[in-house]
This record gives structure tokens, sequence and C-alpha cells, in this order.
């Protein structure tokens, strides 16, 4: 049997709360590891990946459990620094955010934008039907955040379009319209 408990004080599958601020359950910095198990990602699908998230405080005993304990439920175990997002995220949320400020500027429809990325990068959602699956209050919730940790970065800057739809419980699949409608 596959055990974690011997390595680890604290594990958490966040990926927008802070290191820092998770660093206070804990008393023991080099036990604490983050990681980003995608169970369904993309329309339902089971996703194969696992990240590995390293702190400056983890020790290489934790870093390796954890990393082969991703290898031993059959998922592919990547390794990351603590940055915001990990992997993923940290390209995924600007890569939406960069599609709604090209709606805003007018340089292309929502629906041409998924239809250019679906099939001109291969993509299985645009980015419209991605946050509105996710859920546009969650990523403004990540947005905001990122962006008040790092105000100078233009990649987490927030979007008026996004603030605007999520003021209006325009939220996406959940509430049954975001950048396109899901009522039936």
């Amino acid at each position: 049997s596959l055990s974690l408990s011997p390595f680890l004080s604290f594990f958490s599958l966040s990926i927008s709360l802070p290191s820092s601020f998770l660093f206070c359950f804990s008393h023991r910095l080099d036990r604490v590891l983050f990681s980003f198990f995608f169970f369904f990602f993309f329309k339902c699908q089971p996703s194969l990946l696992f990240q590995v998230i390293r702190t400056n405080e983890t020790s290489q005993e934790t870093f390796d459990a954890l990393f082969a304990f991703g290898k031993a439920v059959g998922k592919h175990a990547v390794a990351c620094k603590d940055t915001p997002g990990f992997i993923v995220n940290r390209l995924l949320v600007p890569y939406m955010m960069e599609a709604v400020r090209m709606l805003e500027r007018g340089d292309a429809s929502a629906r041409d934008i998924d239809a250019a990325m679906k099939l001109g990068a291969g993509y299985p959602m645009g980015p419209f039907e991605l946050s509105d699956y996710v859920g546009l209050d969650t990523t403004k919730f990540i947005i905001d955040g990122w962006a008040k940790k790092f105000p100078d970065n233009p990649l987490f800057q927030p979007s008026k379009m996004l603030n605007e739809l999520v003021e209006q419980g325009k939220l996406g699949v959940k509430s049954g319209e975001g950048f396109y409608s899901y009522k039936k």
C-alpha cells in the first residue's frame, strides 16, 4: 500500500490560494506540498496530469514521495515551482483573459475566437466555452487575486467585461448564461 502520511503534514489541491496562506496551517514547512490533480478537465474527460508543486521549504523526501504517488495512481507527474496557477492555470487563465480582451477591443467575436482556437490550435474547447464551463466568477476570483498580488503584470489585469458579466449574475454554464446562453 502507498501512504504519504510519513512525509506530509499538509497537502493542498488549491490552484489560487497563495502558499503563504496555507503555510499557517503547519509547523513543518518541509512537509507542506501542493499538487493539482486534474480529476476532470475539458468536458469531463479524465486527465492524466498530476502537478507537484515545490516550495522553497519543501524537502526532497516530501517532494519525491508525492511525485511517486502521482505515478502510482496512474498519472503523469510534472514538477513546478510555486507560481500562481502552477503550470496549467498559469498559462490557461491569461489565455482566457486575452480572449476576453480581444472581444472587448472588437478584434473578433467570441464564436470566431472559439472556432479559431479549436480548429487552428486543436483545443477541445475555445477560451469562451472554457470560461463559461469553469465559471466566470471563478475566473474573476483567480485573476483578481493574481492582479492584487502582482499588480504590474499585464497578463493578470482584470477585465471590465468579465466584471460586468459576473455582476449581472452571468456566471457561465452553472447560471445558464455567460459569454453564451445555456438556457433551454
